[in-house]
């Protein structure tokens, strides 16, 4: 049935404070797979252990935030047929590996697509450390397949992303997922069934659990790392995506990767076993250039 697009947009700004720990970090680090290729990238033993431990950036998809917080009755959605459509993120300054922070969520626009294919609902998150400094802001697009007709809404603006240059890409990664990957990436706070209910699944559309959009997000922010940004999360500014397909846990993630000017570049990511898109649009950058 149609969504209540006046409640939604009236709503106010959302705070959510949280501390996180050394264990916090290792743990989101574990749930995108940085300790599966370490013989590959010894240098992400710096993610997973608490001596001199970093925060990979892409735990600002996670931090100060209240997990699937579209699924809370308030807000009157048809859950069950929720995707995750796009996500972005900015930087200001390093995610800290601890410490206390604070997020605010607003919702920004819904755009209405039909009865037949649903809304999106763009909303952001503002993440601030302990001290008051905005570390990044969060963007996310959200697919409400269940919830179109009410008939409104605009898009926000955005700004036009470079494609792929028709030449080979400058830098190419895979990494196999593991079939436990949403179990264990869910408990950074997604516990969207989803990721972890067969017959949840099902009911969604698809023959068994899809891996988590933003845990698809963290794997292939690590191969920015490695193949952009010489291993240091400082670098890393800007990161958008449009989440195409799901990915199925144990599937191969191939990233292509195309440098398009100073401090800038341009990915794309396929599911190998299947030859699908999963990433599209994707866009970065970094300041080592």
């Amino acid at each position: 049935m149609p969504l209540d697009y006046e409640m939604l947009m009236s709503l106010p700004p959302r705070e959510v404070r949280q501390s996180h720990s050394a264990r916090d970090t290792i743990l989101y680090a574990l749930g995108v797979g940085a300790a599966d290729d370490l013989d590959a990238n010894p240098a992400s033993l710096k993610f997973l252990y608490e001596e001199g431990l970093q925060a990979l950036p892409t735990m600002a998809a996670v931090a100060a935030y209240p997990g699937f917080w579209l699924k809370e009755p308030q807000y009157g959605l048809d859950w069950r047929r929720i995707l995750h459509g796009e996500q972005s993120i900015t930087w200001l300054r390093p995610m800290p590996a601890g410490g206390d922070l604070s997020g605010v969520i607003t919702i920004d626009a819904i755009v209405d697509k039909g009865a037949e294919k649903g809304a999106v609902l763009h909303s952001s998150r503002r993440i601030y450390a302990e001290d008051g400094d905005h570390i990044a802001t969060v963007r996310q697009a959200s697919v409400l397949r269940g919830d179109g007709g009410f008939g409104g809404g605009d898009p926000p603006p955005s700004d036009p992303r470079p494609k792929p240059p028709p030449r080979p890409a400058d830098y190419v990664h895979d990494q196999t997922t593991v079939r436990s990957q949403a179990l264990l990436y869910r408990l950074s706070g997604d516990l969207n069934p989803l990721h972890v209910d067969p017959t949840v699944a099902r009911t969604a559309g698809f023959e068994r659990p899809i891996l988590h959009g933003l845990a698809t997000y963290g794997v292939v922010g690590r191969a920015l790392l490695h193949g952009l940004c010489g291993g240091d999360p400082a670098a890393l500014k800007r990161y958008d995506v449009r989440f195409s397909s799901p990915v199925y846990p144990g599937e191969t993630l191939r990233t292509e990767m195309w440098r398009v000017g100073a401090g800038a570049a341009v990915l794309r990511t396929t599911a190998v076993e299947r030859g699908v898109r999963v990433l599209s649009d994707g866009y970065v950058e970094i300041s080592n250039d």
